[in-house]
């Protein structure tokens, strides 16, 4: 028994350097111009038994405007950033120089007063290994970037460490086949983005 899950990063809700922790913002207009240009190579997904998404409202209306319709899951949610909740990198390193690099450092720190980024990993692999056997199921998630580099890095048993070499592009997908405990990591053909 076996089940896959296709996660695809939400469209962008704001630019990279505008990024903000634990960010509540909906898609900006990019965003929406970007789910609008690869909307047709992503419908198939839409035909997936169980569509979830993360709690966020970029998730949602990335979702929403693929067709999924997908239910919220809390445990799908971004990485609690703590103190740090709403400020970009920039800032957080401005306010708490010594704080940030220790928290990039260590997986296991929590010196912003949130989640630990190791125990993010483990909640969102939790998540992961508690969907539905279904010989060839198939289930498809949006979720912030974070989200679904946390799933990449509990399905490949890496190191916790290993999460910041993942670069999860919004609207990328990745694909995981197996079940609890037993991931394997798919590359299928590149979808064609006009």
């Amino acid at each position: 028994m076996h089940v896959r899950v296709t996660l695809i990063a939400a469209a962008r809700g704001s630019s990279l350097l505008a990024e903000r922790f634990d960010d509540d913002r909906p898609l900006d207009q990019a965003g929406w111009g970007e789910v609008q240009r690869v909307a047709h190579a992503l419908v198939p997904l839409a035909a997936a038994e169980l569509r979830y998404c993360s709690p966020t409202p970029r998730s949602r209306a990335t979702g929403d405007a693929l067709g999924l319709a997908p239910l919220a899951q809390p445990a799908l949610r971004d990485c609690d950033m703590g103190r740090w909740r709403g400020l970009t990198l920039g800032e957080a390193m401005a306010r708490e120089p010594d704080a940030v690099d220790a928290w990039l450092a260590d997986p296991y720190s929590a010196a912003h007063g949130g989640e630990p980024l190791a125990e993010f990993i483990q909640r969102v692999g939790g998540w992961l290994d508690t969907r539905p056997a279904d010989d060839g199921g198939r289930i498809v998630a949006v979720a912030e970037p974070a989200v679904v580099r946390a799933a990449l890095v509990y399905a490949l048993k890496s190191h916790p460490s290993t999460y910041w070499n993942f670069d999860v592009r919004p609207l990328s997908t990745a694909t995981l086949i197996g079940w609890a405990g037993r991931w394997n990591l798919r590359f299928d053909a590149q979808y064609e983005r006009v």
